[in-house]
């Protein structure tokens, strides 16, 4: 029986304390709704479950689009970063990842202290097990302690609690982390409704003690000498960088791992659900990778003030004893101590086809998904759907539109639309590859691609509209100077000769140099520098952003028209009450997966899995197109 409500209404109830929750009950109440943040355990917010880093190939430009729309996790990250390095900067600027190495302690007492100094947010520890609905609406929560909590939307983000249960070889018992309780009830509380679960699987590595490690028998890996940072306001480089370490297995190692695959929970068909396909367990990589004698491990620090250490690479759900065993087999290793095992969990989650593009569901109304329940892994992906929840669920209960990114605007608009256009039946993952604009959606410029748009739906503050205004009228400054400032012969041939590049016959504008890819703009500004006193240091904080859009003007130029062409399609809008049975021209297949997704414009209705160009020929017509 429900006890007597204390709590009032809310405006919005977010489950769940993870990436995503916070990233969605920050946003909805910096908007200005009235939000109550349920967490199971609220001593765990944005709790780093597997490796203690934010960011990566793809992830990183994430992170940077959430503080470009004024979410807080680049700004948390950079507060509690123990090393930061800029990923792929081998290859063109498109792939440049940031990604860093946080204290997973520190990092989430500080999502805590941020939430707890929003006045309207509300913060309370129980497990939601149910959903209030009525009339195919939402209307509030039931929990564990007996609460009918109400509010006009709820915002699901469960993470891998959702009926979790933790495979370490032949144990397996309830969690949604190991030492932390499992959430029960809610899938079947869905089910009712209609909604579509399934099994998903994932892994974490062994956690080891940090003392009983030689480190002099492994790589050091430190971070960039001139270490950047993910949010585009003033927060400060990381000091005094923590270094990782590189270390390898062996075949020694791997013999002893396949004496525990005959009770590994993988291998048995214990654990039903698919785990992630770009982060395969240990056990998994030597079956898949068999011709293979080694593999690299990274040995990542877990905090600045505790010996624990993340063993990245080496995710498993082998018996304990095979871990450990297998470990003191890498030299670097022979005396190493466990305080963790690693672990495999299972977990629910439900088909993203069943959401809108806000994140909404489409069977109840004002009833949002995000983070892990929609079949995503990582915690820069969680944090980024949470945010885009977050936004739409205020929106929705104050009858504004939907806030909607479209691919050629960001990677998290990428995200969302594979997720409900697509959907996936495996841990979604998200890589530069699945970007098909993005040397349009670098890292460095998510501020000048989303501030305004953060800015406009009341999320990102008038500081940082001023900020991005002020940057980038340096930035067309000194672009300008680079295309009128000419350069003689005399002035730079020597400097030329000295890197390997042409000299010059004539008088050359400074950009027209820089698109050689030899030379870069620190070049050319110290060459100026010394030969005519020419001081530009106050161009320091917007020079990589002039290089690139200098020498990768024209792959800019035509990616944009593309995106300018493709996205016409966006505009033409698709109504939800479409039929689309009545469409006999249309295959069978698309038919009903039209029918399924229900695409809201004829953009997302081409990007559906088995939907043909004929079939999309067909709709164009019947909308007189």
């Amino acid at each position: 029986m429900a006890k007597n409500n204390i709590f009032g209404k809310y405006d919005i109830i977010v489950v769940g304390g993870g990436h995503a929750g916070c990233e969605a009950a920050s946003a909805a109440a910096k908007m200005g709704s009235k939000v109550l943040l349920i967490s199971m355990n609220i001593n765990n917010f944005a709790q780093m479950s597997c490796n203690p880093s934010i960011g990566g190939v793809g992830k990183g430009q994430i992170i940077r689009e959430i503080d470009a729309l004024g979410g807080l996790s680049g700004i948390i990250t950079d507060n509690n970063t123990l090393q930061f390095r800029m990923l792929n900067r081998s290859k063109g600027p498109a792939m440049w990842s940031p990604r860093a190495q946080c204290d997973k302690y520190t990092f989430s007492q500080s999502w805590r202290f941020e939430l707890e100094k929003i006045s309207n947010l509300d913060l309370y520890q129980d497990t939601v097990n149910g959903i209030i609905v009525n009339n195919d609406k939402v209307l509030g929560v039931t929990t564990n302690l007996g609460h009918n909590i109400y509010s006009d939307a709820v915002i699901l983000t469960n993470g891998t609690f959702l009926n979790g249960v933790i495979h370490i070889g032949e144990i397996h018992f309830k969690g949604g982390r190991i030492g932390e309780f499992s959430s029960e009830n809610l899938t079947e509380n869905l089910l009712k409704f209609g909604f579509i679960s399934g099994k998903m699987k994932t892994g974490t590595p062994v956690r080891i003690d940090g003392r009983s490690i030689d480190y002099s028998m492994m790589d050091e890996q430190k971070g960039d000498n001139n270490p950047s940072k993910f949010s585009f306001s003033d927060t400060i480089p990381v000091k005094d960088q923590k270094s990782c370490f590189i270390v390898y297995t062996n075949t020694e190692v791997h013999d002893i791992l396949r004496t525990g695959f005959d009770r590994s929970p993988l291998f048995t068909g214990r654990i039903k659900g698919i785990g992630p396909r770009y982060c395969p367990s240990i056990e998994d990589k030597i079956e898949r990778f068999s011709s293979k004698d080694h593999h690299q491990l990274f040995v990542e620090p877990e905090g600045k003030f505790t010996n624990e250490v993340y063993l990245n690479g080496f995710s498993s759900s082998l018996p304990e004893e095979i871990q450990y065993n297998a470990l003191r087999k890498i030299p670097a290793f022979k005396n190493v101590k466990i305080y963790k095992p690693g672990y495999a969990i299972e977990y629910d989650y439900f088909p993203p086809e069943q959401l809108k593009h806000s994140l909404e569901t489409k069977i109840i109304e004002n009833l949002y998904f995000a983070g892990q329940i929609n079949g995503t892994t990582g915690y820069e992906e969680a944090a980024g759907q949470g945010l885009i929840a977050g936004i739409n669920a205020h929106n929705k209960i104050n009858k504004l539109s939907p806030f909607i990114l479209n691919r050629n605007e960001s990677y998290i608009g990428v995200l969302i639309d594979d997720l409900v256009t697509k959907g996936t039946n495996e841990p979604y993952r998200m890589f530069t590859s699945r970007a098909e604009y993005r040397i349009l959606l670098r890292q460095d410029n998510a501020d000048f691609r989303l501030t305004k748009k953060g800015y406009q739906i009341g999320l990102a503050s008038p500081e940082r509209l001023n900020k991005l205004k002020e940057k980038y009228k340096n930035v067309n400054n000194l672009s300008d100077f680079l295309i009128k400032e000419k350069i003689f012969p005399e002035e730079i041939n020597d400097y030329l000769e000295n890197i390997g590049s042409s000299k010059i016959s004539q008088k050359q504008a400074l950009s027209q140099l820089l698109t050689r890819p030899e030379i870069s703009l620190n070049f050319l500004l110290n060459v100026l520098n010394e030969k005519r006193n020419i001081n530009l240091s106050d161009y320091n904080k917007i020079l990589e952003e002039v290089e690139i859009n200098i020498k990768y003007e024209s792959y800019i130029k035509k990616e944009k028209e593309l995106a300018d062409k493709i996205c016409k399609l966006e505009d033409i809008k698709l109504s939800e009450d479409i039929d689309y049975n009545i469409f006999s021209a249309i295959s069978i297949e698309s038919r009903q997966k039209l029918n399924k997704i229900k695409p809201g414009t004829i953009g997302q209705a081409s990007r559906i899995s088995g939907v043909n160009p004929s079939d999309i020929s067909v709709l164009l017509v019947h909308l007189g197109r």
